[in-house]
């Protein structure tokens, strides 16, 4: 099983209908960078990283093709992108159905993402709507700070 499109869960069979109703082959090579991307889905990877575990599996695998592949799902809306300022660019699992994306805690000092899912914006967008005129469909929100394992630890000397 896939999880991914609209945020369900996709047999591997479905996955490969997909595909096929685009046009598009149902390699096994796209299908192992979906599995991983949706096995290592709290991970936010990088292309390297994915790159990385998809040979494990697919040995022969380029890393041109795990790009290509990235493009792809993310053109179908497989996939979503996510920039957390650190100079890489990551890719989680779509969340289509979700009315708004989640938010992501950025741990400061060891770079841990932790994923808030609760929106707790709805006030600040209310405020938009009656201020402005201006109805939010969706937002991205990025926490900077130190997690509580940061927290917790002692000041090195």
């Amino acid at each position: 099983m896939f999880v991914g499109y609209c945020n369900m869960v996709i047999s591997e069979e479905e996955f490969k209908e997909l595909l096929k109703s685009r046009g598009l082959k149902p390699t096994s090579q796209r299908r192992a960078v979906f599995e991983v991307l949706q096995k290592n889905d709290k991970l936010h990877l990088t292309v390297e990283e994915i790159y990385d575990k998809v040979k494990v599996s697919c040995p022969k695998i380029g890393l041109a093709t795990v790009y290509r592949t990235i493009q792809l799902l993310h053109e179908l809306k497989l996939i979503e992108t996510l920039n957390l300022d650190d100079g890489y660019i990551r890719y989680e699992i779509s969340k289509i159905n979700l009315e708004h994306h989640h938010h992501h805690l950025i741990c400061d000092r060891c770079g841990r993402i932790i994923e808030a899912k609760e929106d707790l914006l709805g006030s600040v967008e209310a405020e938009i709507l009656n201020k402005y005129g201006f109805k939010v469909n969706d937002h991205i929100v990025k926490f900077y700070g130190v997690c509580e394992a940061c927290r917790n630890k002692q000041p090195q000397d």
